[in-house]
């Protein structure tokens, strides 16, 4: 299996993750998964009223720089981690 199967694998694993994964978590995901399949942020940073996207916009900004590859191989390693912890908590 090639690093993008297994990213969208993986992508589809995280949509059963537990309601209660904490939205730092949540939003470490979406910035990854945003780079892997957009690459660098290519909009405007949503206004200060607008505190989800806001958030997500920052989670994003936030592993600019890295290659897409990098992006789905930490995103897949990150969803590992936390159906870990989720596990390891039932």
């Amino acid at each position: 299996m090639g690093l993008k199967e297994e990213f969208e694998e993986y992508a589809e694993k995280a949509k059963t993750l537990p309601e209660n994964t904490a939205n730092e978590n949540k939003l470490i995901l979406y910035g990854l998964y945003k780079q892997a399949t957009v690459g660098p942020v290519n909009t405007s940073r949503p206004g200060m009223f607008n505190w989800k996207d806001r958030a997500k916009w920052d989670a994003w900004k936030a592993v600019e720089g890295k290659s897409k590859e990098d992006a789905m191989s930490d995103y897949i390693t990150k969803v590992k981690q936390l159906q870990e912890e989720a596990a390891a908590a039932s």
